[in-house]
């Protein structure tokens, strides 16, 4: 395997490698082909209750804390390393996608999986060089090359569960050499009554490409339409109402990839992005209160990596985006804002032995918008990797990393007085500062993947909670220090391969005032969590692939039921022999009918059962 390959696995293990994620913007296509398939971080790559999406089990994936209203794939709030949802950004291509509104709503991303590779998880001096307005972490996505192929699934299960999904793509050699133009389509859908009564959901999606491609090149040229309706009991408030969803996501986007020298590439993405919201409170009474909100965002960015020489490079990365919203249940006082970022960080490498390689980055990040103060942020790191003659290695690094953002408009643009959710005028801009240790083995057969941690988030926005007084939910500034530990394992067998991953993480908080009861987001998190995935192949035509997570989650006074919880995701398939292409899979998610609340007075998803068949060409 090669060097940039070798410099991928670690952030698709754990993130733990600061020089992955810009290794992997210049590696070869089949280098990344390959290596996601060795290092996935999950045994399962399907969903149980719906099509898949970018979020589709990253519940099970130990470097992502996933807290989900229905299921995943209907509200997602991601969170990275104890963050809340609003400290996470998701990235495709060279751009952070945003959702004004507020971090519930950024998942939503209209596109076929199969369009993407990755994700990447960017933490640190990665997460702080190429994210933007997420200060914790980065959920990174890149565009796959079209391939002549496609598929057609259809899957069936308990509670009404119906799904249908087509995906096809052709690619085409053009007349001028070493040029190829690629087309993709895709087109899903899935409904059901859901894992728990009123937990219903009718979800669609449509998304197509055209691809333009050379040796040094990839140009890609994407429209993507996604509906979703959903109801869940609890969702947002606390009354025993049944409150539904139904949001509708179009997204444009413009990328292109140029490789040039050595080492050396960049990358533009402009896109435009427009989301609508319409919240019904209580389906049985829709007039007592619902809620429409449109938001827009345009974004144009640009990022890469120019190499001087052997021994020194420059990685940078810049975006510009413009959003605005209109909303019945938001203040018209504050309903746009522009942001821009520009970040540098320059590397510097060097030879110690034959097999040691130490690089050296440090640089800066500017942030500002034209309605909050700019910051400047530092961010760097140091690594040490040695690589043996029988191609194992040790990657041993140190990060320092410091990011910001501001807060999103359903915290600073609606009431400060009235309704449920109560927003804060004098939230100022959010700061953070991480420092970690991280090593890497890399063997034949096995991998290990470290990392301790220490961040210190200053003015977080946090949602809270006063039991005296009034149901209402606070947009309160809060400062916390995390610390963290993080440890992944994977070894392969020869029929089997097997992912163990466990995570620490301790809080100290201080919100500045007595008159907070509870948190809903901040201090919703794991203290310990526990992942065991496995793969076995007992035969040519079968294969098993098993999830699970167990967790120990901090007490909160809003949850009820039991603050422990262990999550089973089970998947059988079958090939025969006798059709070429088929696949046919019995799956299970929440195998053991765990109530766990992931977010808390939520109730959690019920467990989910489907029968699938997917034939490939």
């Amino acid at each position: 395997m090669n060097r940039a390959a070798h410099s991928i696995l670690p952030v698709l293990l754990c993130s733990t490698s600061p020089l992955s994620f810009a290794a992997s913007q210049t590696a070869s296509t089949e280098d990344v082909e390959l290596i996601k398939v060795e290092a996935s971080v999950t045994a399962n790559q399907e969903p149980v209750g719906t099509f898949d999406s970018a979020v589709s089990n990253l519940e099970y994936d130990p470097r992502v804390d996933l807290q989900s209203r229905n299921m995943a794939e209907a509200q997602a709030d991601v969170t990275i390393r104890g963050g809340i949802f609003e400290n996470t950004g998701f990235r495709i291509g060279s751009a952070t996608l945003l959702d004004p509104q507020t971090g519930h709503y950024v998942a939503e991303i209209p596109i076929a999986p199969q369009m993407l590779r990755g994700p990447y998880i960017l933490t640190g001096a990665d997460n702080a060089l190429y994210g933007m307005n997420s200060s914790v972490g980065t959920v990174a996505f890149g565009w796959k090359p079209v391939k002549t192929a496609g598929s057609v699934s259809l899957g069936i299960g308990n509670n009404n569960f119906n799904l249908q999904s087509i995906h096809a793509g052709w690619l085409n050699e053009l007349e001028h050499k070493d040029w190829q133009l690629g087309f993709e389509g895709e087109y899903s859908r899935s409904a059901s009554d859901g894992s728990i009564e009123n937990g219903d959901h009718d979800f669609n999606r449509a998304s197509g490409r055209i691809q333009l491609t050379s040796s040094n090149s990839q140009t890609d040229l994407f429209f993507g339409s996604q509906n979703k309706f959903f109801g869940w009991p609890n969702m947002y408030t606390p009354f025993g109402v049944n409150e539904t969803e139904d949001l509708e996501t179009q997204l444009f986007l413009l990328n292109h990839q140029q490789n040039y020298a050595t080492d050396s590439s960049f990358e533009v993405s402009a896109y435009y992005r427009k989301h609508n919201d319409h919240y019904v409170y209580s389906r049985e009474n829709p007039s007592a209160f619902e809620s429409f909100h449109e938001t827009e965002v345009k974004s144009v960015a640009f990022s890469g990596r120019h190499a001087q020489s052997e021994s020194f490079a420059l990685n940078y990365a810049t975006q510009f985006i413009a959003d605005s919203i209109k909303s019945t249940s938001l203040e018209n006082n504050f309903t746009s804002r522009n942001y821009f970022k520009a970040s540098i960080l320059p590397e510097y490498q060097t030879t110690i032995d034959n097999n040691q390689q130490l690089t050296v980055r440090l640089g800066a990040a500017f942030d500002d918008t034209n309605r909050d103060d700019s910051e400047i942020s530092l961010l760097g790191d140091i690594t040490l990797t040695t690589t043996n003659a029988d191609g194992s290695a040790k990657t041993v690094y140190f990060s320092y990393a410091e990011a910001s953002q501001v807060a999103g408009y359903t915290a600073i643009g609606g009431s400060e007085s009235g309704g449920l959710f109560r927003s804060n005028y004098q939230l100022e801009r959010e700061t953070t500062q991480n420092i970690e240790l991280g090593l890497g083995l890399d063997q034949h057969n096995w991998r290990l993947n470290s990392a301790i941690f220490y961040r210190q988030d200053n003015n977080l926005t946090d949602w809270t909670y006063r039991f005296e007084s009034t149901s209402a939910r606070f947009a309160n500034p809060v400062d916390i220090n995390t610390t963290g530990v993080e440890l992944l394992a994977t070894h392969y067998f020869e029929h089997a391969e097997i992912i163990a991953s466990y995570t620490y993480l301790k809080k100290d908080e201080d919100y500045g005032t007595a008159d907070i009861d509870a948190s809903f987001y901040a201090l919703n998190y794991p203290d310990h969590r526990v992942t065991l995935g496995a793969i076995w192949r007992p035969a040519e035509t079968i294969e098993i692939r098993i999830d699970n997570e167990w967790r120990q989650q901090q007490e909160n006074a809003l949850r009820s039921g039991s603050d422990q919880a262990l999550f089973t995701h089970l998947a059988l398939t079958v090939t025969p022999k006798q059709i070429n292409g088929l696949t046919v899979t019995l799956a299970a998610d929440n195998l053991w009918d765990e109530e766990f609340e992931e977010v808390p007075g939520t109730p959690g998803r019920g467990q989910q059962y489907t029968l699938g068949a997917t034939y490939r060409w």
